[in-house]
């Protein structure tokens, strides 16, 4: 016999490798499984901070909320110019505000209508073409709102309609 042949002959033969994957998967699942149950279950605190227990998981979802106003603002119509595809631009917003500050804020309506207005006009087109660039705009309207009324008046600007036709 040659010396392959002999090897081979003498080599035990593989046996389980099919069981031992199948019982590697199977103990693997189990393992998962009992994790998630603990875990979710709140036997042991989470790692990453996270509240241990049912009733601590439900005061972290649901936090002491600030008090909060709206103050809608008029639509604004902006003319596109010669370039744009589109010919107007139809916007309209509603403030978030600090309810205390809500007659301030009422009070100073012309010039934050006047801030949205000269800046809609000096954008360029491209940038109100541009899906992606809506949270830049909002962004910096926001600024300059936040200008105008002073600090704390304005939280947040949403926009409620923004149509190119």
């Amino acid at each position: 016999m040659t010396d392959v042949a002999l090897a081979e002959a003498e080599a035990p033969p593989k046996t389980g490798g099919k069981l031992g994957l199948i019982l590697g998967l199977a103990l693997a699942l189990a393992l998962g499984g009992a994790g998630f149950f603990v875990t979710y279950s709140g036997m042991i605190a989470l790692p990453f901070g996270g509240a241990g227990r049912t009733g601590e998981v439900e005061a972290a979802r649901k936090p002491d909320l600030p008090p909060v106003g709206f103050v809608p603002l008029d639509p604004i119509t902006v003319s596109l110019g010669p370039g744009a595809n589109a010919r107007h631009l139809q916007f309209t917003a509603q403030l978030e505000i600090d309810p205390a500050q809500e007659a301030q804020v009422r009070l100073l309506i012309p010039r934050v209508l006047d801030v949205i207005n000269t800046y809609l006009r000096a954008v360029e087109i491209a940038d109100l073409e541009n899906p992606a660039a809506m949270s830049r705009l909002r962004a910096q309207l926001l600024r300059r709102i936040q200008i105008v009324t002073g600090n704390g008046g304005v939280r947040d600007l949403l926009v409620t309609e923004f149509i190119i036709n």
